[in-house]
């Protein structure tokens, strides 16, 4: 596992104080976690061996710091508020990964200012919709549900690792507490439906674009993902068999 570091950041007027994970050796890249809140995992792991991992974690989800949410309205002030983030942390124009609900921000980021972000890669990100091929309401969504909407296979490995309670637990019921704190805060930019404009802004990114989608996704049907790829100049698609909507963790 990398040596990781972390660095506070206190951006939007000294309003918001939040961290970011740091690991790795190389050029720099930012890694917006999912709606579920941020854990360094072997897939940010294996980023930081080629780059210099920052993983920020959204307002309001860092151990301690639960009202920095409070001072962020709408998706406009989250997305201004990484800039400020971005200039903490040193960073001119990294290189972008977004997962779910982190990849509608990284599209933010990349579409309101493009020279904000090098490249860019998208993993079966939240932010668009269409009536025939609906969301799945993951807020709503009882927690033995979810894992057939998250996971190919529910009964594999990385569904295993994600569903095996701590042995301690009072730190179960923290994880629980902090998983559901993290869903309300980042809901805040999703609610009632996961479509803020988005779509309108997409043809602005000029960074190179991948987009990743497990072919199983339960939760967001990979059919969006040929939407990014239309909206998006010069996006490529690669749909990953035998994975849901984590393919990073199966």
């Amino acid at each position: 596992m990398a040596a990781v570091s972390e660095r506070e950041t206190t951006v939007w007027q000294g309003k918001v104080q939040s961290r970011a994970l740091v690991a790795g050796d190389g050029p720099p890249l930012v890694f917006f976690h999912g709606a579920m809140g941020l854990t360094w995992d072997p897939f940010l792991d294996a980023l930081a061996e080629s780059f210099t991992v920052y993983a920020p974690e959204h307002p309001g989800t860092t151990p301690g710091q639960p009202d920095a949410i409070k001072p962020i309205d709408n998706l406009w002030d989250l997305v201004l508020s990484y800039y400020e983030v971005f200039d903490e942390l040193g960073l001119e124009s990294p290189a972008v990964v977004g997962h779910s609900f982190g990849g509608m921000v990284a599209a933010e980021v990349a579409a309101t200012n493009p020279s904000r972000v090098s490249r860019l890669a998208l993993i079966d990100p939240v932010g668009l919709w269409r009536d025939d091929a609906p969301v799945k309401n993951w807020m709503a969504t009882a927690p033995d549900k979810l894992g057939p909407l998250l996971f190919a296979d529910p009964t594999g490995p990385a569904a295993q690792m994600m569903a095996t309670p701590p042995p301690d637990p009072e730190t179960g019921i923290q994880m629980a507490l902090r998983t559901t704190w993290s869903l309300a805060c980042t809901g805040k930019f999703v609610w009632p439906i996961p479509d803020k404009g988005l779509k309108k802004r997409l043809h602005r990114i000029t960074a190179p674009t991948l987009i990743l989608w497990g072919e199983q996704d339960g939760l967001i049907p990979p059919v969006y993902a040929s939407e990014f790829e239309n909206a998006i100049p010069d996006a490529r698609v690669e749909l990953i068999a035998g994975a849901g909507h984590l393919p990073q963790m199966e």
